[in-house]
């Protein structure tokens, strides 16, 4: 990788190419190569399947994957002015980078190469949790995420029940994957810098016997109960079952009881009950 690493300064990529920061596309480029190589580690193993990026941007964590040792990056940019940027990369990189110009969240990550599949990617705020959402959809695709996140997010991906932060994303990824947070990064490690602290979590599939193999009820009773959290169940779960408090009562939960105050495994018995 000494083409690589014989690159010029993303600094100067990022001139060359008028690659400012967009606000439309949630771009904050992230350019130490420390903590991109520290991303890229907690991705590991990669030497083998592929690893797919998303929001390259000038290729700072592109660049840290190839030099950890990736065997196959795919890299999905929005922004034709990354894609222009990140084609002397892809040179260098003799093989072990390809680009795809399209938006993430209209791309099946099973259709970028053979597994194992990680996803490895500082995520464009914008857009990170629809983003998540559909992988959620896809896990059976993947190994595993590497992924950064605004704090808050991350907050809310690792939430305990009872807790302000547990939401409906919580029960959603905490049900499909086995969640950790990594470590935190400051807003005066971006260009430029954003406004709030990020956060890389790692997210690995359970095995498929253990999770729903539809998501769809699942987020359909978070959606009914966290949409209305402070009402009680019975009240909030009224659009989707003809008897709330019946079905709670059966399940052994009380209908007085508020979203925040149910386990991830009780959200999944009530979406089991479901037509």
């Amino acid at each position: 990788m000494d083409r690589i690493a014989a690159l010029p300064p993303l600094r100067e990529t990022i001139a060359a190419h008028g690659l400012d920061a967009k606000k439309r596309f949630g771009q904050h480029f992230l350019l130490d190569l420390n903590l991109t190589r520290r991303i890229a580690r907690a991705a590991a193993p990669l030497d083998a399947g592929t690893v797919v990026e998303v929001g390259p941007g000038p290729g700072g964590l592109t660049r840290a994957l190839l030099l950890e040792g990736a065997a196959n990056v795919v890299a999905i940019e929005l922004d034709r002015r990354a894609i222009d940027a990140l084609r002397e990369l892809e040179a260098a990189a003799d093989g072990h980078l390809a680009l795809v110009e399209a938006d993430a969240l209209q791309v099946d990550p099973a259709t970028l190469g053979p597994a194992p599949r990680r996803i490895v990617a500082n995520l464009p705020y914008n857009v990170s949790t629809p983003l998540l959402v559909r992988w959620l959809h896809a896990a059976d695709d993947l190994a595993d995420m590497v992924l950064m996140f605004q704090k808050e997010v991350v907050d809310r991906l690792v939430a305990a029940p009872r807790s302000k932060d547990y939401g409906r994303l919580s029960v959603l990824a905490q049900h499909v994957c086995e969640v950790r947070r990594l470590f935190d990064i400051p807003p005066s490690a971006f260009v430029p810098p954003p406004k709030v602290v990020s956060s890389v979590a790692r997210l690995t599939p359970r095995p498929a016997a253990d999770r729903l193999a539809d998501l769809r009820p699942l987020e359909r009773v978070t959606a009914a109960a966290f949409g209305q959290r402070r009402k009680m169940l019975r009240g909030s779960l009224a659009g989707l079952f003809g008897d709330p408090t019946a079905v709670l009562t059966d399940l052994g939960l009380s209908p007085t009881a508020r979203a925040e105050e149910l386990s991830v495994a009780d959200f999944v018995r009530l979406a089991g009950r479901l037509d």
